[in-house]
């Protein structure tokens, strides 16, 4: 209740003060006890939250209401008493606080749920999920300041990339000695061959199929080298044009269809997050990004397992989620999982084949478009890899 209180100076009534209120919201329902400044105008509160919204809404609605009634009592006479127009102004203000707070804390929930997926590198086993749904006052501070810890971060992270001059230099040493195994390999098959394995019907087919292989990773090793060569010096120039996102996963989907039975992997979009969205981006090279992320997720899969694709509306940008439920990443590989030729498992990284250049390449091309890609991981549970492109409109 707001009471006056005379000024000690002049006698005189100055100022207001508020005395304590028993209107309350349960905090299971999602919303923090309701102190009695909350019922204060908008003008007078810094930052509002969704206790405030909701209350200052529900509030305008319900005297405007009350109030038509009263100008039609005066213009028409309706002869409405006045406690038809006070039930009238309670009835109004208890029904719009409930739509308000249902709806509002449906949008905070979706938005704050996005932030999470966005900023967060630990991936949430089902059991976890659970304890992220409530949103309260005190889990928007939370998530407020998680926010803040990542920006800075991400400040940190930029400072050390002055420092990353020596990867430079270290980058022509990955290169030698990638370059240098297959190179090594082919040299000893052929050896072999020409000093009489020619001749030799046990080893001279498999001497020649083992040397192609060798090739053929040579081969990709050198391409994917020329297409970071493309993207990083800007003379890739990307065909922006609007399409369906989803359509382009289910046709990634085919092109590995044979790849997923061969692991005993499902493909599919996770239910829920699958609706069409129009994005605008050059459609083959993001179907180059799709389909390295996918094909990851079944090189490292577990058998058996499943690999989801999921959209999510983030206003301007859509976000694009890759998900597995493989063997996961530890964390202190995280940082270093788009360097070039970095591996996880090195002896397991070669078996599956690659050039160790796929997410270094995944990213290049993220960023080409002006967008952002992530990773969210943990052992034992699987790995999603999440990246945005913008909206057509």
């Amino acid at each position: 209740m707001i009471i006056s209180k005379p000024s000690k100076e002049s006698g005189t009534v100055t100022n207001f003060e508020l005395e304590p209120s028993s209107v309350s919201v349960n905090k299971k329902d999602g919303l923090a006890p309701i102190r009695p400044a909350e019922f204060l105008p908008f003008g007078q509160i810094k930052n509002p939250t969704p206790s405030n919204i909701i209350l200052a809404s529900a509030l305008s609605v319900s005297i405007l209401s009350t109030a038509f009634l009263l100008l039609l009592n005066l213009v028409q006479h309706a002869n409405f008493s006045w406690w038809m127009l006070l039930l009238t102004g309670v009835v109004t203000f208890l029904i719009a606080f409930a739509i308000f707070r249902f709806y509002l804390l449906r949008y905070i929930q979706r938005k704050v749920k996005v932030i999470y997926k966005t900023i967060h590198k630990h991936k949430l086993a089902n059991t976890e999920k659970k304890s992220h749904e409530n949103i309260n006052g005190s889990k928007l501070d939370d998530v407020e300041k998680e926010v803040e810890e990542w920006a800075a971060a991400q400040d940190k992270d930029a400072e050390k990339l002055k420092t990353w001059q020596s990867y430079r230099r270290k980058f022509l040493g990955d290169i030698s000695h990638e370059l240098k195994t297959p190179i090594f390999n082919i040299q000893g098959y052929l050896e072999t061959l020409i000093e009489g394995g020619l001749e030799d019907e046990n080893i001279n087919k498999n001497y020649l199929v083992r040397a192609a292989k060798n090739v053929d990773r040579l081969n990709t090793i050198v391409e994917d080298l020329e297409s970071i060569s493309r993207l990083e010096s800007g003379e890739l120039i990307l065909d922006l044009q609007p399409f369906d996102i989803k359509t382009l996963t289910e046709e990634v989907f085919d092109d590995l269809e044979f790849r997923a039975k061969e692991r005993n992997i499902r493909l599919q979009l996770k239910p829920g997050a699958d609706q069409n969205y129009l994005v605008r981006a050059d459609r083959e090279y993001i179907r180059q990004v799709l389909t390295n992320l996918v094909n990851n997720s079944l090189k490292y899969g577990k058998e058996g397992g499943v690999t989801k694709v999921s959209f999510y509306d983030m206003d301007r940008n859509v976000l694009i989620e890759v998900a597995d439920t493989g063997i996961g990443i530890a964390g202190e590989h995280l940082n270093h999982l788009f360097d070039r030729f970095y591996r996880v498992d090195k002896s397991r990284s070669r078996e599956q084949g690659g050039s160790g250049l796929g997410l270094s390449i995944v990213k290049h091309i993220v960023e080409a478009h002006k967008q952002t890609i992530n990773v969210r991981s943990t052992s034992g549970v699987g790995s999603t890899f999440g990246f945005t492109l913008e909206k057509a409109h």
